[in-house]
């Protein structure tokens, strides 16, 4: 697949390099030669210095040949002139990557696709959703909905208290026969190594394992695995960055109670005027102090979204230690990620590998509608809807030729989430989650083809 990045930063560094990993056909296009030439000694990709908005660059770029097009330059208005004129010069697809949050809910209204842009994406939106769903499903450390929660993934580090520590899945499935809900990856405490669940894999204190549920089964697995669903009501933000801003604008409709600390005076009186639900304080987060006095341990979560990935860390510890139950932090690097449950943070989100999930399922083979890496692990999550002429079209699920390291976690059908067993019949229409690692990607989307 032929692919043209425009926007060497951050979230496009990330996405070429993801994207190269895979064998694509990758051209990054920037104007900073320094990003440019680190990218080019580090990634097996073509670049090219320019501006992605020139007619010229885009042409050298072979714009006329490329399958998808992704702009993700820190200008919104540059991404979407870059994405239209390349739609405009023969490119497939086109993705724009923007800040105003506006241009996606009027995304049908306006009719971006009548010009040449495909699909627009929020990396701070997709932030700030990825934190309302962590408040909500507050006793588990990682959740995403497939088709607006008729499926679920959930992941949760298991304690001695979960009933099931020390059993089978086989042994599981076989005292929970009314269980709705399948798990479809565990990593082994202390290891970086990814396990796709088979009837014989036992369950151990420390895991982290993901499960597969339907909006009924959510509650056995609270029940299953001793976890506590808390009310969470009164939330603390740090931090007034977009993401800080749209979280705490989304949380509030939501009737979440909200405190935002901001330390530029000028930002904090410009949210405190936009958000008038929102309690705006202007200060600096870092300050045990301040936090003492605006009441953090009465807060149920603290979310640090400031743009040090750092202070975020650090201020989400302190949280904890005045008792609050749930702590969310933004972290930027991605070698963070294996910290997170050892130093006592609940959750850490990245807007790069968010932006990189929405961006994948454009790239996998198959008609794929959703998809999302599993955080820290070497395995990807993929909703494929099945056409008549899949090879898994009329055929039971234990008759497929699926691989060892791949497992169908749920289907989606007529809206209604199902656990597929051995003996469920896939039909033409039916959107499958699969979980698998890399090693299988490839035949599992021969499977959808």
């Amino acid at each position: 697949m032929k692919i043209i990045i425009a926007g060497a930063g951050e979230v496009g560094f990330h996405l070429a390099k993801l994207l190269s990993f895979e064998s694509q056909d990758i051209t990054l296009i920037d104007t900073n030669r320094e990003s440019l030439a680190y990218a080019d000694t580090h990634l097996d990709i073509r670049v090219i210095k320019g501006d992605a908005t020139s007619i010229s660059i885009l042409r050298d770029a072979q714009v006329e040949r490329t399958d998808l097009v992704i702009g993700v330059t820190s200008s919104e208005t540059t991404n979407i002139t870059a994405c239209v004129l390349a739609k405009q010069l023969g490119a497939k697809r086109t993705i724009a990557r923007i800040a105003n949050t506006e241009f996606i809910e009027n995304k049908e209204t306006v009719g971006f696709t009548k010009f040449g842009i495909d699909e627009l994406i929020s990396p701070e939106a997709l932030a700030a959703s990825e934190i309302e769903l962590l408040l909500n499903q507050s006793g588990f450390n990682d959740t995403y909905e497939f088709e607006d929660g008729a499926l679920i993934m959930i992941g949760l580090t298991l304690s001695r208290t979960a009933a099931f520590v020390g059993n089978s899945v086989k042994q599981v499935t076989q005292d929970n026969p009314q269980l709705k809900c399948v798990p479809i990856a565990i990593q082994r405490f202390g290891t970086q190594y990814t396990l796709i669940p088979r009837g014989d894999t036992i369950f151990k204190e420390g895991d982290q394992v993901y499960f597969i549920t339907t909006k009924d089964g959510v509650e056995q697995i609270y029940q299953l695995t001793g976890k506590v669903r808390e009310e969470i009501k009164n939330v603390m933000i740090l931090g007034g960055s977009n993401i800080g801003y749209k979280a705490a604008k989304d949380l509030c409709s939501s009737r979440f109670n909200v405190k935002l600390i901001e330390n530029n005076k000028e930002k904090a009186f410009e949210i405190a005027d936009e958000l008038s639900s929102v309690l705006v304080i202007q200060g600096d987060g870092r300050n045990v102090e301040l936090l003492e006095e605006e009441s953090i341990q009465d807060m149920d979560a603290f979310i640090s979204v400031t743009g040090n990935s750092e202070t975020n860390i650090m201020s989400c510890l302190v949280a904890r230690s005045k008792g609050v139950r749930k702590t969310i932090a933004l972290v930027e690097n991605m070698d963070y990620f294996r910290l997170s449950q050892s130093i006592g943070i609940d959750t850490l989100i990245n807007k790069k590998l968010l932006a990189a999930n929405n961006i994948f399922r454009y790239v996998r083979k198959g008609e794929i509608v959703a998809m999302t890496k599993l955080n820290n692990m070497n395995a990807e999550l993929l909703e494929f809807v099945v056409s008549g002429s899949s090879k898994v079209c009329n055929k039971l699920v234990r008759d497929i030729d699926f691989p060892r390291s791949a497992i169908i976690g749920g289907v989606v059908r007529d809206d209604e989430g199902l656990i597929a067993l051995g003996d469920f019949k896939i039909q033409r229409g039916d959107r499958i989650v699969v979980c698998c690692l890399p090693q299988s990607i490839k035949k599992v989307e021969k499977l959808f083809v």
